[in-house]
């Protein structure tokens, strides 16, 4: 195997038979799978490189022929997939993070080629979701096990969001969350340095000021109108590592789930962080959830925008879903809720950092729910000594 690298492109060749696919639409064996890969080296806080490079040689190992380009600004890399696929690629990886990964999903919609991940981001969230290897400090094998389910994985056909000309896989939010991503875009640097710690920060300065805004939301043609904080037009379930804001959504069933999040200033955040880390938005008269193909929203004052985490003008918008629009290869240990036919949740021959990692997982999820008790029961002792 010879790995060359120009001008920020590298290109990986090797001669070595393949040794195939194995599960879902993937499993016919191949003489090659020409795989593009468009990597954004400014996503994460790590450098990754030497993991990456790795990666190639056990990809090429097994038969695949790769083409890896950087991309160079916002939008680059969905130039990138869309080109890889109008040249006949069996696949484009993003290499990156949320932001990445909604880029090359927006250049293959409608396209025959297949779309893989190698996370290597700051969230993450849409790895954590599909149950992706993810890199911890008790976890570094990760991106090589990530690479495994490239070749191991199932193909899946996924649906897509569209605003205008532009796609979302995870979300588009407007308002409060959005105007935090738009304050933040310009901090590039600071934001690789401290991470999510850079949102936190900035959202509550936000949040302190913050005024509701009268919107109207149409979804399928049923108008409504609300002072809302932030609408949230969800593909996905997770929202952060641990914030599951629509727990029912799927990934192919052509909806979209839309939480309206209703208030008037930073004590109508507070209650809202609140029941969405113990999972219990569903009690709230103040969240309004439902679910639609077709959404518009528009108000009194233009609203902050963003797909994906990346900002993405104001409203007013229109939002539509397009079924099934892209294939998507996941883990053979998805969860089953993420799909409507429903996922395999097989084990599979994963490393000890694997395992761990699905641990700590389960543990936090046991956490959540521990959580939930005490909030229950915090909540019925307050009300009983407001009786008394």
């Amino acid at each position: 195997m010879r790995v060359y690298h120009f001008h920020g492109i590298y290109v990986a060749l090797s001669s070595s038979p393949c040794q195939g696919w194995t599960g879902g639409d993937l499993g016919t064996i191949v003489d090659s799978m020409k795989t593009v890969f468009v990597y954004n080296r400014a996503a994460g806080q790590r450098d990754v490189q030497g993991e990456l490079d790795a990666v190639f040689s056990y990809l090429t190992e097994n038969g695949w022929e790769l083409t890896i380009h950087e991309t160079r600004s916002p939008g680059h890399a969905t130039e990138l997939a869309r080109e890889a696929a109008q040249q006949g690629a069996d696949m484009v990886v993003a290499v990156g993070g949320d932001g990445t990964i909604g880029e090359v999903a927006s250049g293959l919609v409608g396209e025959r080629t297949a779309m893989g991940v190698l996370p290597v981001g700051t969230g993450n969230l849409w790895a954590h979701m599909l149950g992706l290897p993810v890199w911890s400090p008790v976890y570094p094998s990760a991106l090589m096990d990530a690479a495994r389910v490239l070749v191991r994985g199932k193909r899946r056909a996924i649906d897509v969001g569209k605003m205008g000309e532009r796609y979302f896989l995870l979300w588009c939010g407007i308002g409060f969350d959005a105007q935090v991503a738009r304050n933040v875009e310009p901090h590039r640097d600071i934001r690789r340095t401290l991470g999510n710690i850079t949102y936190v920060v900035t959202g509550v300065a936000q949040a302190l000021a913050l005024r509701g805004t009268r919107m109207t939301v149409v979804v399928d043609g049923i108008a409504r109108r609300y002072r809302v904080l932030l609408i949230l037009v969800s593909n996905a379930q997770l929202y952060g590592p641990s914030l599951r804001v629509s727990p029912e959504a799927q990934l192919d069933d052509g909806l979209l789930d839309i939480s309206i999040f209703r208030g008037q200033n930073f004590v109508d955040v507070a209650r809202h962080f609140v029941l969405l880390l113990v999972g219990r938005q569903e009690t709230s008269s103040r969240i309004e959830m439902v679910r639609g193909r077709s959404i518009q929203v528009l108000g009194e004052k233009p609203l902050a925008v963003h797909l994906d985490g990346d900002p993405a003008g104001n409203t007013p918008l229109s939002i539509k879903v397009l079924h099934r629009a892209i294939e998507l290869v996941v883990p053979p240990w998805a969860p089953a809720t993420l799909f409507r036919e429903g996922g395999d949740d097989q084990e599979s021959e994963i490393t000890l950092g694997a395992r761990l990692h699905r641990e700590f997982r389960r543990q936090r999820r046991q956490w959540r729910y521990e959580s939930t008790r005490v909030f229950d029961w915090l909540g019925k002792y307050l009300r009983r000594s407001g009786e008394d």
